[in-house]
């Protein structure tokens, strides 16, 4: 904050959702805005370059979505500022966002619900809360950014259920007439043999007929990291991480198995172990 003013950004692929916004805000003496955007890349951009206090964030817009542009934001190491979402969806949508403790708007914005979100903001910026805030944020973005947001939303607003974990805990494993499920939390490594893939889990090696390409798209990057043409290994069961002097790289195990780190993917492996 500058001057005791909130420098904020409306973002809206509605011209007159924007300007009825801007109106409203411009009625609160310590808000100030300083940019408007069409677009979830605008947004990016602007956010990047004004590094405002506070958006005024629409959900579903062309290009980017409005959880999007806060994964890109993440992807870009940017500081995400404080978001009040804007939405079109009903009292679903409205509860999903009220377990995550962030604020909203209910298009169309009407002044008292406004002052209210504008309250919380001042609340938040006269305390500690914005780094709690700020978490709880990231926490939901996890958990809706990708591809299937849109489709999470829709459901979200039709009060359907909803599974937001877009990956199996089980891997259903088929070995001629038997089908073995592995969990998929239980996987320390896996490795290629021709056309098959060797899953080494705590109960032992399962065979499956599977691509490395499919296979490691069924696996959460969070704990699932390529790392070799031939190899994925599960970070949660990583001890260490070598280098040697030949300037080759191997991960160590926790049951001692040795990985080689191609050096194609070495900065992969760095970043999932946060070195």
């Amino acid at each position: 904050m500058t001057e005791n003013k909130i420098r904020t950004i409306v973002v809206d692929d509605e011209p007159l959702a924007r300007r009825g916004l801007r109106a409203r805000l411009e009625r609160h003496e310590d808000v100030e805005v300083v940019a408007e955007c069409q677009n979830g890349v605008d947004a990016v951009n602007a956010i990047t370059q004004h590094r405002p206090d506070l958006v005024f964030l629409d959900i579903q817009m062309p290009g980017l979505n409005g959880f999007q542009v806060i994964h890109k934001l993440r992807e870009l190491q940017q500081p995400v500022p404080m978001i009040v979402f804007v939405t079109a969806y009903d009292s679903y949508a409205i509860k999903a966002f009220d377990v995550h403790a962030l604020d909203y708007l209910l298009k169309p914005a009407d002044d008292t619900r406004l002052k209210a979100a504008l309250d919380k903001v001042r609340e938040y910026f006269s305390t500690q809360y914005q780094d709690e805030q700020s978490r709880k944020l990231v926490n939901l973005v996890a958990e809706l950014t990708g591809d299937d947001c849109e489709e999470i939303l829709r459901k979200l607003a039709k009060g359907e259920p909803v599974d937001t974990n877009p990956y199996p805990d089980v891997l259903a494993i088929k070995d001629g007439s038997e089908v073995t499920r592995v969990n998929v939390k239980d996987i320390q490594w896996i490795d290629a043999a021709g056309d098959y893939m060797c899953v080494h889990a705590l109960d032992g090696m399962h065979i499956m007929r599977k691509t490395m390409k499919e296979l490691e798209q069924e696996l959460n990057p969070q704990w699932f990291v390529r790392v070799h043409r031939s190899a994925i290994a599960n970070i949660r069961f990583v001890k260490k991480l070598v280098s040697h002097i030949s300037g080759e790289y191997h991960l160590i195990l926790q049951n001692d198995t040795e990985l080689k780190v191609s050096r194609s993917h070495r900065d992969k492996v760095k970043a999932a172990m946060k070195m």
